[in-house]
């Protein structure tokens, strides 16, 4: 019974295992990027290493490095609280996934991402969902940093990934994840409401304030005449038992990581 559980278990980690490399290879590179950028802003060679491993937020790590190299750490730290705020609703959707325990919870909510968030929710509740998540938490933030690493050895030889079409392969591979939770279609009102609030404000708003307003998006769950009429089941299978989807949770996500691209410079991955 042990072996008949672990060749069913590792079919699903293997498919994991295949789609987080493909979103791990376009993240080294970004990672090399903000490396040699952190270098060429003046920084030691070992600040943007430490950075990537302690604070892990890539898309404001290019904005701390700017606006440091500009003389204003404090304004870094304030753009960077702002745009990683929409992490709360991530770790409020994935606090159980994580695991029970105080370190577990600790290390999760460091290694959480918008990636790793949509691999996680792509998954059906319980134990293929915990474990997706590591494995997309653990295999990402190591991509992060080895591309890190690559750009302070490398200096300014990499370029910027966008001339390469690697920023591109964040968004696409989030949509992918999330299509399945789109069939639902109270999460695709909550999604393009959100992804509209985010692409329109944008041109007027700093970076993470239209992030913040995709959440609005929520805000079509509580319109009146709504259906509030529960799913469904699709009845009996052949073996008489009772086919279910996967749990919901996806909204937030969906709604909330249609909008990250918007305001994320360069499709940094967190």
């Amino acid at each position: 019974m042990r072996t008949a559980e672990r060749t069913v278990r590792s079919g699903p980690d293997r498919a994991v295992l295949r789609d987080v490399a493909a979103i791990g290879a376009a993240m080294v590179a970004v990672g090399a990027s903000f490396g040699a950028m952190a270098v060429a802003a003046g920084l030691p060679l070992w600040a943007p290493v430490v950075m990537s491993i302690l604070v892990y937020a890539g898309g404001a790590q290019f904005m701390a490095v700017g606006l440091v190299a500009a003389g204003s750490p404090v304004a870094a730290v304030l753009a960077g609280l702002l745009l990683n705020a929409r992490h709360l609703p991530f770790g409020l959707t994935l606090g159980g996934t994580m695991g029970g325990r105080l370190w577990q919870r600790l290390l999760g909510s460091h290694l959480m991402t918008d990636e790793t968030t949509a691999f996680t929710l792509a998954r059906p509740a319980g134990p293929a969902r915990r474990r997706a998540f590591w494995i997309a938490a653990t295999l990402l933030f190591l991509a992060w940093n080895l591309g890190t690493v690559i750009g302070v050895l490398a200096g300014g030889a990499l370029g910027d990934p966008a001339a390469f079409g690697l920023d591109a392969a964040f968004p696409a591979g989030l949509l992918a994840l999330l299509l399945s939770s789109l069939r639902d279609r109270d999460t695709r009102r909550v999604a393009l409401v959100g992804a509209a609030l985010a692409v329109l404000t944008t041109p007027f708003l700093p970076a993470g304030l239209p992030v913040l307003l995709a959440l609005g998006g929520l805000l079509v769950l509580f319109l009146p005449g709504r259906s509030t009429d529960p799913p469904t089941d699709a009845g009996p299978t052949a073996g008489g038992s009772t086919a279910a989807g996967p749990a919901g949770g996806g909204a937030v996500g969906v709604g909330s990581a249609a909008g990250a691209r918007a305001a994320r410079p360069e499709g940094a991955p967190c």
